[in-house]
């Protein structure tokens, strides 16, 4: 593995800012350049978390020698320009969740990514973080036997400002549940069991105040192992303990319990119950996604947040529009 792997980030807005926090803990194998289209503010990020260079448009990271790869970190609109450039100029590439907007979109960068022959990891944190993985862990080990039901709830009162770019579909890709429920749909299809159909109802839509998106969906699905499963999300409902939300995996042996942020979990069936802290350091996942890309360019192997993978989850979220 590289002793060091040099990140360009293109965009310097709050997901940057919670990115580059996390991967602080991993210096010196990591460092950060940043690249805005106010060069004073990429600046301003180089200093404030102790970046190798600034620039004063994308263009200019992506083309720089200096530069390994590169996280695209702006509004979905112009995820597939920025990658595609990336990967004609031989970077590496890691790109914020929902990825694209469109199916075909992963295919024409996929076919990319192998006449690089470079890696494209899509930034699906969630799909690392302890909660997801001890999920999986218990499920494969049979701790509640043959899964009967899952429900999953993310339900919370987060509305955003009226000049906020996600009030608009065009750059965001679509509503709220397209822009952020995606990662609860991917946590959803990723315990092992795959889902093979999917509803969506969109309850009536409120577009009073400055959030004018649609905020709220509910998903009905249906696995190949015969359980079936919902998943309530909403940001416009508010939540019990200000964030706390309860989740359950039903089992003919038992139930697993968990607060879907990922704070603590009880397993109840053969056996005594057990009350599992997955891990705060963490709890995000960020520092294990970035782990997973500085290995598979070290390695050429393929990461687990593939586009292939991903492409699973855009499949379950058109199906989920198609069938509103």
């Amino acid at each position: 593995m590289p002793t060091e792997l040099r990140l360009a980030f293109l965009g310097c807005g709050f997901i940057t800012r919670v990115h580059s926090g996390h991967l602080r803990s991993l210096r010196p194998g990591v460092s950060c350049a940043y690249a805005s289209r106010d060069a004073a503010r990429a600046e301003a990020y180089r200093v404030r978390y102790s970046g190798f260079a600034s620039f004063g448009d994308y263009d200019a990271a992506i083309t720089d020698p200096r530069v390994d790869a590169v996280v695209v970190a702006v509004p979905p609109r112009f995820h597939l320009e920025l990658v595609l450039k990336a990967l004609a100029a031989g970077k590496h590439v890691l790109v914020e969740k929902p990825a694209f907007p469109r199916l075909e979109d992963y295919v024409t960068v996929a076919a990319a990514r192998d006449a690089a022959a470079r890696v494209v990891l899509v930034g699906e944190n969630d799909h690392y973080k302890p909660l997801a993985v001890r999920l999986r862990g218990l499920l494969a080990d049979g701790a509640i036997g043959e899964m009967v039901f899952a429900h999953f709830t993310t339900i919370a009162k987060r509305l955003k400002s009226a000049e906020d770019w996600r009030n608009d579909e065009s750059m965001a890709g679509g509503d709220a549940f397209f822009e952020e429920g995606i990662h609860w749909l991917h946590i959803a299809g990723s315990l092992g069991p795959r889902i093979t159909s999917i509803n969506g109802f969109r309850p009536s839509v409120s577009r009073e105040g400055p959030d004018r998106r649609a905020k709220s969906m509910m998903v009905a699905f249906r696995y190949d192992n015969g359980a079936v499963g919902s998943l309530y999300y909403s940001r416009e409902i508010p939540s019990l303990f200000r964030g706390l939300r309860l989740s359950k995996l039903y089992g003919r042996d038992g139930v697993i319990s968990f607060e879907s942020n990922g704070v603590a979990l009880l397993a109840r069936g053969r056996g005594l119950p057990r009350l599992i802290f997955p891990g705060f350091v963490d709890i995000r996942g960020y520092k294990a996604m970035y782990r997973d890309f500085k290995g598979a360019i070290a390695t050429g192997a393929t990461p687990q947040m593939s586009l292939e993978r991903a492409m699973d989850d855009q499949r379950l979220m058109d199906q989920v529009y198609a069938t509103l």
